[in-house]
């Protein structure tokens, strides 16, 4: 049994605006005789739009209008329609995210991603997505090291960890080659970020707007941004310069790096340094900046391994690598599908320690959280589940889900283990249809995560799922 799916992936960055489009191939990877167990084996990219400078009305706002005429050019380039598409991401990241009509413009793009619609932003989704586009958690797992991929763009830097395959750490810095924008060759200044503006006072660079900043102390800040990205990384001690870039949180530090790699724009600066080409031929500082990067601690004290992308990370992560599948046994109303951007509740490893009659009391509680003033309340129950469990203990199980969950407006379960199938019927069972159940498993969230999940695929008895870590955490 094996089947393809076309997913979208379109950034919406600092600097640069792209798309592309890519094959997911879903199969069977179980035995004859076992239950079908539907796993993703291949994802290939099979469509990269041109780069486009992010259009803006001002620097507050995005044109909406002029991204939209793009991407609807590079669908028209590539021949494919948004019915085509069975997921996808749209993504809007760095800086850009930060603009006062982030989230409408994302709204009104919505339905280039097809019927299963993605909407996402926020630097730890961010710097994961790119990671994953980078091809660090490839490298993590196949080598069993742990990989840090900086992910340096126009406005932020976005730092993913990962150790073995898996997600241990991230953190999101004001670096980016963006960051000091110029009029012309002259270096006249057209625009200084505020978090520029107050590094350069720290460094006694009296510079500003319309004003023309030398050639030295263009050096001079690039080579001081990437001292901080050593210090992140643990090269050398935090200072306050640290402190006054970190947008989110730091990284911990508690483990050791044993690899970087390094995506986005000012990767390929990176990569190029020491070329003839105009320093300033952006308009920007991303050239200075990926030069100081290259001649910084940072390649003399880890080993650094080829990203499997650079400027394109970030969109073919969002394309390829944000979905994931349900196991094969679950329980779906088909009506109920899609869904997009419900809350995970989650379930403490202590509650599950509880007998599953007494869940429901502990479940009642928790739901008050996701409490609304007008709306009906949705979220999505999470837990890890018993490997093993009896008839009896379903019937509890269920019967405590309903009388936990009798305010919210859809059953919607995601169960860690594989017991989806029979959870789920006997939900069913119980309501006698006066609800929805989407019950799904072998699927990891945690508390704070928002859910999407697609239409069943036709012939694999599973649905796309994409767990979304942060919403436009700024």
């Amino acid at each position: 049994m094996r089947e393809s799916v076309l997913s979208a992936g379109i950034d919406i960055g600092t600097s640069t605006t792209q798309l592309v489009f890519s094959r997911i191939t879903i199969e069977n990877t179980a035995s004859m005789v076992s239950v079908p167990r539907m796993s993703i084996v291949d994802k290939e990219v099979i469509y990269r739009s041109d780069i486009h400078f992010t259009p803006l009305k001002s620097r507050t706002e995005i044109d909406g209008d002029n991204i939209r005429k793009l991407i609807e050019g590079e669908y028209n380039k590539a021949g494919i329609s948004p019915d085509d598409l069975q997921t996808g991401a749209v993504i809007i990241t760095g800086d850009t995210a930060r603009r006062e009509n982030a989230s409408e413009v994302l709204k009104s793009l919505s339905d280039f991603a097809g019927d299963f619609v993605v909407a996402t932003a926020g630097p730890a989704l961010e710097g994961i997505i790119a990671g994953k586009g980078a091809g660090a958690d490839l490298y993590s797992r196949k080598k069993g090291a742990v990989v840090a991929n900086l992910d340096v763009g126009g406005g932020t830097t976005n730092i993913v960890v990962f150790q073995n395959g898996e997600v241990i750490d991230t953190s999101c810095l004001d670096i980016g080659g963006r960051l000091i924008r110029f009029t012309d060759s002259t270096r006249k200044v057209d625009y200084l970020s505020d978090k520029m503006k107050k590094l350069l006072s720290k460094m006694n660079i009296n510079i500003c707007e319309g004003n023309i900043l030398s050639h030295v102390d263009a050096q001079r800040v690039s080579a001081k941004m990437a001292g901080v990205l050593e210090e992140v990384i643990g090269i050398k001690a935090p200072s306050d310069d640290l402190d006054l870039l970190v947008t989110d949180n730091d990284l911990r530090r508690d483990y050791h790096i044993n690899y970087i790699t390094f995506s986005g724009g000012v990767a390929d600066c990176i990569e190029k340094a020491g070329s003839s080409f105009d320093d300033y031929a952006y308009g920007d500082i991303g050239k200075l900046l990926g030069h100081a990067i290259a001649d910084s601690k940072l390649p003399l004290k880890k080993d650094v391994l080829k990203s499997l992308e650079t400027i394109r990370a970030t969109v073919v992560g969002a394309g390829s690598h944000t979905t994931d599948i349900s196991g094969s046994t679950i329980t779906v109303t088909r009506t109920a599908l899609p869904i997009q951007n419900i809350p995970v509740l989650k379930l403490t490893p202590e509650d599950e320690t509880l007998p599953t009659k007494k869940w429901g009391e502990v479940i009642k509680r928790k739901v008050q959280w996701y409490r609304l003033e007008s709306e009906e309340q949705e979220l999505a129950l999470a837990f890890k589940g018993p490997k093993n469990i009896s008839f009896k203990e379903i019937q509890d199980l269920s019967e405590s889900i309903i009388y936990g969950l009798e305010n919210v407006k859809q059953l919607i379960i995601v169960v860690e283990n594989d017991l989806a199938k029979a959870l789920g019927q006997t939900l069913r069972a119980k309501l006698k249809l006066n609800k929805d159940v989407i019950c799904i498993d072998t699927v990891k969230v945690k508390n704070g995560d928002y859910i999407d999940i697609g239409q069943e695929l036709s012939k694999s008895k599973v649905v796309p799922v994409i767990v979304k870590t942060l919403l436009f955490n700024y």
